[in-house]
């Protein structure tokens, strides 16, 4: 039986748009108070003013740990637990093949993609730890199964997601804290702008939607406490 998610606290971390926008609304029609952040603060705003009984926010740069450790002080303030950390955040370049990329742009993206997922796991890990309980489900990608043209830093920081989530996963597990890693395939949202050739609408038409991707989180949070999916991996049927 699954457990119901009325009470339940989670925090959205890269809520603005795509897939962890479409996961805070799914978690908030499933009961949840939902704390969203990302950097663009105006985005957060429009889901707040969709439900400002349930959605709290907090414009948070995952790159910068003292905006991190905020969230998570934001949050606990709010509802004095956190039950779901869901971790949204990526990107990519559009400069992004071995020719073209730079020491500068590798740091820039494995510090949003991977160092930022760190910051936050180890933020929230503590409330976490005292609860008993808690669910981290972090965002990859199905490059990692299906290596492409998505870029070497791309890839890396999905592959790195793995480990941090299985890692903590072990660690936590004794503290009842429990991790996932879902892995999309092709999405339609926003980061595919930054693709060096734009995708074609005939292509677009048979990929994911991030409500797909949100109904996954939503499969894995309620699950009983005893239940874990280390991972999760969805793709459009027809690609």
């Amino acid at each position: 039986m699954s457990q119901n998610l009325q009470g339940q606290v989670a925090v959205v971390v890269g809520a603005s748009s795509g897939m962890g926008q479409a996961t805070a609304l799914a978690l908030v029609a499933a009961g949840a108070k939902v704390m969203v952040a990302a950097r663009r603060a105006e985005n957060l705003q429009h889901l707040v003013a969709q439900h400002p009984d349930a959605i709290k926010s907090c414009p948070t740069n995952v790159t910068s740990r003292d905006q991190v450790n905020q969230l998570i002080e934001t949050t606990l303030q709010a509802w004095e637990k956190i039950d779901l950390l869901i971790y949204a955040t990526g990107t990519n370049l559009p400069q992004r093949s071995l020719t073209h990329l730079t020491a500068g742009s590798w740091d820039d993206l494995l510090a949003t993609n991977l160092t930022g997922a760190f910051h936050c796991t180890q933020a929230v890990l503590p409330a976490m730890r005292q609860q008993g309980n808690g669910l981290i489900i972090y965002l990859s990608s199905g490059a990692v199964q299906r290596p492409d043209v998505s870029g070497v830093a791309y890839q890396a920081s999905k592959h790195g997601l793995t480990g941090l989530a299985h890692g903590t996963r072990v660690e936590e597990r004794d503290h009842g804290i429990r991790t996932s890693v879902i892995f999309p395939g092709l999405c339609e949202t926003e980061i595919l702008q930054k693709r060096p050739t734009p995708t074609p609408r005939e292509v677009l038409d048979k990929a994911l939607q991030p409500e797909d991707i949100a109904e996954a989180v939503l499969f894995i949070a309620q699950l009983p406490h005893r239940a874990v999916v280390p991972e999760l991996q969805l793709l459009p049927s027809r690609l």
